[in-house]
């Protein structure tokens, strides 16, 4: 079977790299470079609690599962392509800025799962920097964290040591439809074909042409800046993921990054010193000695989000055609779990039906139902 993956991101990577594991022949197609678009710019966090809290939603369900599936799927991607990637499950920190958010973090403690409820002076013991003034803090041992930018590289190197074929700065810009299945992918330079086809091109998502109305995945680019700070000799970083004031803040290497800024505006990573000094000054907040830290790094990247705030997973409206997109700050967290579903849809076997709700077409019958819908 030969598959054409479009995006060498975390999630085209991880796609191809199980596909090629199973034996089929697969291409990735990049427009830039392989791991250097949402995947470099991120966090790295694996982050349930901080991100989708205890909710039972279809996503937060998703977002337990594939973070289960960290651990295994770390090690293999290190043992596969001989590069390290940094997994540490050290924990996070959620911040409690007054009495009320304190009280909401204590509820959820008192409902059950991992996370621990602390005082502001076991939250401080734990992590010095932190304000005196906190009122608490929800402290969760099972979030994690990974290297983003060594894990592009690595899943890079495990895709091509399985087997597969990686092309960097080979942008498709149009699906090629022969009746009602995608049979070729174009770039500038060739036209390339498979039996299936994966759309995973991040915030480019909706920005190839050829597919039909009814097939068009509605992907939405969301911008964000992000920054790091580089410690003053006198203080240590923290130990582990930091939640507070709007911000999140993780230690890597000699640097914490702070992020991370929202905004709509197309395809525009160009950066702002507004963004910079909100990031710094919300970061201050929590842990008032990075008011004296410098700014070593400012970047922006582009989030892929949906018009329901949902991932798209799954069989596209139009035959050969799957898509792993819209999973706007939770690639990262979401990367073993697509991986493993959209594979096993490409295979031909029974899909996870944990993606049930995050199908591509579900845009399609809305429209259909909006259609027809009484008005008045």
């Amino acid at each position: 079977m030969k598959v054409v993956i479009i995006g060498g991101g975390v999630a085209g990577l991880s796609i191809g790299w199980r596909l090629a594991q199973a034996g089929c022949e697969v291409v990735v197609l990049e427009r830039a470079r392989p791991g250097r678009g949402a995947t470099w710019a991120s966090a790295g966090m694996i982050a349930v609690t901080g991100e989708r809290g205890d909710a039972e939603t279809p996503e937060a369900i998703f977002a337990r599962y594939s973070r289960s599936l960290w651990p295994s799927f770390a090690a293999e991607i290190e043992e596969s392509s001989g590069r390290e990637v940094a997994f540490r499950a050290d924990g996070a920190l959620m911040v409690a800025r007054g009495q009320t958010e304190a009280e909401t973090f204590a509820s959820r403690v008192a409902s059950g799962g991992t996370a621990k409820y602390l005082s502001p002076a076991e939250a401080r013991e734990m992590e010095p920097l932190l304000a005196p003034d906190i009122a608490g803090a929800l402290y969760d041992p099972g979030e994690a964290q990974v290297d983003n930018r060594a894990l592009g590289t690595a899943l890079a190197a495990a895709f091509v040591r399985a087997g597969g074929t990686l092309l960097a700065n080979e942008t498709v810009i149009r699906f090629e439809v022969s009746g009602a299945r995608v049979t070729g992918a174009l770039t500038p330079f060739a036209t390339y074909r498979g039996d299936a086809f994966v759309l995973a091109a991040g915030a480019w998502t909706s920005r190839i042409a050829g597919l039909p109305a009814d097939a068009i995945t509605p992907v939405v680019p969301v911008k964000g800046e992000m920054i790091a700070l580089a410690a003053v000799k006198a203080d240590a970083l923290p130990e582990r993921i930091v939640w507070g004031s709007e911000v999140y803040l993780v230690p890597r290497h000699d640097r914490l990054f702070v992020g991370a800024t929202m905004s709509r505006q197309g395809i525009d990573t160009s950066l702002t010193q507004a963004a910079a000094d909100w990031l710094k000054s919300h970061a201050a907040v929590v842990m008032p000695a990075l008011a004296e830290w410098d700014i070593a790094e400012h970047w922006a990247g582009l989030r892929p989000g949906s018009p329901d705030n949902l991932p798209i997973l799954g069989a596209c409206a139009i035959e050969g055609l799957f898509v792993a997109s819209g999973q706007f700050r939770n690639g990262i967290l979401f990367a073993p779990a697509i991986a493993e579903a959209l594979s096993s849809l490409v295979l031909g076997h029974s899909p996870l039906s944990l993606i049930a709700a995050f199908n591509p077409r579900r845009f399609r019958d809305q429209a259909l139902l909006a259609k027809v819908a009484p008005t008045g």
